[in-house]
């Protein structure tokens, strides 16, 4: 089974929500994402120190697990796609960048 991770850079466009954000993207947006097939796994994490120009301050780490990883970028773009048109995304995101990659080898530890 191939694996991939998706890296999703975020910002909060009103400073003033960011719990309310936090608390959407990690209640609400990753449970319905992982709904997408192949989709296993969401770690967050948040920019230590203040975003330079182009960068986000949140970053969503999705595992995909699937052995047609073209087919679950396909199902996540629809899964997306759903979400939007059913209003299940918050008004204060905004989408830095979005980059899938291919797992090459396996995890290597110390």
């Amino acid at each position: 089974m191939a694996k991939a991770v998706v890296l999703v850079f975020t910002d909060c466009t009103d400073p003033a929500r960011e719990k309310e954000f936090n608390q959407w993207y990690d209640n609400t947006h990753v449970p319905d994402i992982l709904e997408a097939p192949g989709f296993v796994g969401c770690t967050r994490y948040e920019l230590m120190g203040n975003p330079g120009p182009g960068q986000g301050k949140y970053l969503a780490v999705y595992d995909v697990e699937s052995d047609d990883l073209k087919s679950a970028m396909a199902a996540l773009q629809q899964r997306a796609a759903e979400l939007g048109a059913q209003k299940r995304v918050i008004d204060c995101l905004r989408l830095v960048s979005f980059t899938a990659c291919r797992q090459l080898g396996e995890r290597q530890t110390a």
